[in-house]
C-alpha cells in the first residue's frame, strides 16, 4: 500500500487517472443516493406520522429503501441491473441509454452526474495535487454534487448531508488546512446568519417565507470550510445564477413557481472553495 502511495505522489499522470476512475465511480453511487434519500426521508417520515397518529398499528414497509437494497432495477420492467451493466457511462452507452430489458429509456442524467464528478473530482487533483487538501476537497466536491440534484428533485436539503458537511469542515480546519480553526467557527456562525436574518426581514415584509432552513445550514457549512472571508463571494455568485436562471424558468413555465436556490448555493461554494482567492484578488486589484 505504501508503494502505491508513494507511486500515485510522484507520478502525476497515474494520480489522475486512478482520481478519474474514482470519480467515475463515486459518481454511479452518488446517483443511488440523489435518487433513494428522498424517498427513505419520506419513509421515515410516514412511519413518524403513523407511530404519533396510529401507535397502537405497527408500521409494515414491504419496499423498505436502503442505499444497498434492494437491488437497483428499471422503474418500469422491475428487472434487476446486473453489474456489467452497471459500469459508469460506458453502460449507458453501449445500452444506447435505454433498458436491456424492455428498452424504457434510461435518463442521460446518469452519465452526465459520472462525468461531473469525475471532472469535479479531476479538477480537485489539479488544484491540490497528492494532499491532504486534495482528499477533502473531494469529499466536499461528492457531497455538493449531492445536495444540488437532491434539492434540484425535492426542493430539499437533507441534515445528514448539510450537517456533515458542516461537521467535517469544522474537523478538516482544526488542522489549518484550509483556514483557521477561529474562521471555520465565525464562517459557519455567519454563513448561518447572513440568510436567517434575510428569512426573517422577507417574511416580516411580505408574510410569506422566501427560503428554506436547509439553505442556511448549506451556507454555514461552506462557512465551517472557507471561512467568513468568501461567505460574500458566495452568496453574490449564487445570487447572481440564481437570478438568471429564475428569470429563464419563469419564461419557460409561464407561471411563477418556487425553485430551489441551494443548487446555485453549492455551485458557487465550490466555486469559491476552488478559485475564490484568485476571484477575489481580481475584483480587489491585488
Amino acid at each position: 500500500m505504501s508503494d502505491l502511495i508513494l507511486f500515485l505522489t510522484t507520478t502525476p499522470i497515474a494520480l489522475y487517472i486512478v482520481i478519474g476512475l474514482l470519480g467515475l465511480c463515486v459518481g454511479s453511487f452518488l446517483n443511488v443516493v440523489i435518487y433513494r434519500t428522498p424517498k427513505m426521508m419520506q419513509q421515515d417520515w410516514q412511519q413518524e406520522c403513523q407511530l404519533l397518529l396510529h401507535p397502537e398499528q405497527p408500521f409494515i414497509d414491504h419496499q423498505k429503501l436502503s442505499l444497498s437494497q434492494p437491488a437497483s432495477a428499471c422503474p418500469k420492467c422491475k428487472n434487476s441491473i446486473r453489474w456489467y451493466q452497471n459500469i459508469p457511462v460506458i453502460s449507458w452507452l453501449l445500452l444506447t441509454g435505454k433498458c436491456a430489458h424492455c428498452k424504457n429509456p434510461i435518463s442521460i442524467r446518469y452519465p452526465l452526474i459520472e462525468l461531473l464528478t469525475c471532472l469535479c473530482s479531476i479538477l480537485m487533483v489539479y488544484k491540490f495535487g497528492a494532499t491532504w487538501q486534495m482528499l477533502a476537497g473531494l469529499v466536499f466536491s461528492w457531497i455538493l454534487i449531492t445536495l444540488t440534484f437532491i434539492d434540484f428533485d425535492t426542493q430539499l436539503l437533507p441534515d445528514r448531508f448539510t450537517f456533515t458537511l458542516l461537521g467535517i469542515g469544522l474537523a478538516v480546519n482544526s488542522f489549518y488546512l484550509f483556514t483557521t480553526p477561529t474562521l471555520a467557527i465565525w464562517g459557519s456562525l455567519i454563513g448561518f446568519l447572513c440568510l436567517w436574518v434575510v428569512y426573517i426581514i422577507f417574511k416580516l415584509i411580505t408574510g410569506k417565507e422566501g427560503m428554506g432552513y436547509g439553505d442556511f445550514k448549506l451556507l454555514a457549512a461552506l462557512g465551517a470550510w472557507l471561512g467568513p472571508m468568501l461567505l460574500p463571494l458566495i452568496i453574490l455568485l449564487s445570487s447572481l445564477v440564481g437570478a438568471i436562471v429564475g428569470i429563464i424558468l419563469l419564461k419557460v413555465r409561464k407561471e411563477n413557481q418556487a425553485f430551489a436556490f441551494g443548487p446555485y448555493l453549492a455551485i458557487a461554494g465550490w466555486i469559491a472553495f476552488l478559485c475564490g482567492d484568485a476571484i477575489m484578488k481580481v475584483y480587489l486589484g491585488n
